[in-house]
């Protein structure tokens, strides 16, 4: 270890003759700290290399799918941020921008459960029954629905993650990783697809700004489910190749699989959310 003159360690108290005190880590203090432009410099010096990390791993998670679960998995830690980091990250950038824009991926409001979703009969008859215990009417329940769900939304979201963990292991059964690595692949694919569902959330809420007409084709909605569902099967394509490897014929298979599963875990908690905040608002 390198020496330098000794100094007092202003934790432990006592006189150090390395860079950094081997009990708490401390260092010399530097004149140049107690000024202002030392102040800058350290503030510029933090943000910088939280930063720096974060638009890293972003940019990997996007341009290189499935390097940041081997890194992980391999023990590379310091170049990226973990990944249940950068999903939380992304959750936040993601109902931001929804809060911001109005978007309803999965703050769905009660009226779209009722009309505009797959389920919206059973969810009529749910409502009514439930309206009725309550004693209220729809016009008077439907603005505490619609804010409880999107605390809900926020609060869950992590379980979608949880749950598709368990397609990998279950479609990839002479993998070598245990059950963490399934998790890890998972919170990395869903941070991706919450980067996605932001970029589709502006574009949506761009358009909305432009009036009634707007610049896209009212079908624009299904093709971009479409869109999005394919981007994340080239993703999943691609990212099981590095993690997990095999064939590609089968891992186009698999990638089959897995698409759906992302796509019925979605619908999923879409519905589980409007089950949960019902019968507790």
């Amino acid at each position: 270890m390198n020496t330098v003159d000794p100094w007092n360690c202003p934790t432990c108290r006592t006189t150090i003759s390395t860079p950094y005190c081997p009990s708490c880590g401390e260092r010399p203090l530097k004149l140049g700290e107690l000024t202002v432009r030392g102040l800058v410099e350290q503030g510029l010096q933090a943000v910088t290399s939280i930063d720096g990390r974060v638009m890293r791993t972003i940019r990997t998670l996007v341009g290189s799918p499935g390097t940041l679960t081997l890194a992980f998995l391999t023990g590379r830690r310091q170049p990226y941020i973990g990944p249940v980091s950068l999903f939380l990250i992304a959750n936040v950038l993601f109902f931001a921008l929804e809060s911001v824009t109005g978007g309803t991926v999965f703050t769905t409001p009660l009226d779209s459960h009722l009309h505009n979703q797959p389920w919206d009969g059973l969810a009529t008859t749910l409502v009514f029954h439930r309206l009725q215990t309550l004693h209220q009417t729809l016009d008077s329940y439907a603005p505490g629905f619609d804010r409880a769900i999107a605390r809900n939304a926020r609060s869950f979201i992590i379980l979608m993650a949880l749950s598709f963990s368990l397609l990998p292991r279950i479609t990839f059964p002479r993998s070598r990783w245990p059950f963490a690595a399934h998790a890890a692949f998972a919170f990395h694919l869903y941070a991706f697809i919450l980067l996605l569902f932001s970029i589709a959330t502006g574009l949506l809420a761009l358009n909305n700004a432009f009036g009634s007409s707007g610049f896209l084709p009212r079908n624009f909605d299904a093709v971009l489910s479409l869109t999005l569902l394919a981007i994340c099967a080239i993703y999943l394509y691609i990212a099981t190749g590095a993690v997990y490897g095999g064939r590609p014929t089968v891992r186009a298979f698999k990638t089959i699989v897995l698409t759906v599963g992302v796509a019925a875990i979605v619908l999923g908690y879409r519905f589980a959310l409007l089950i949960v905040t019902l019968y507790s608002t």
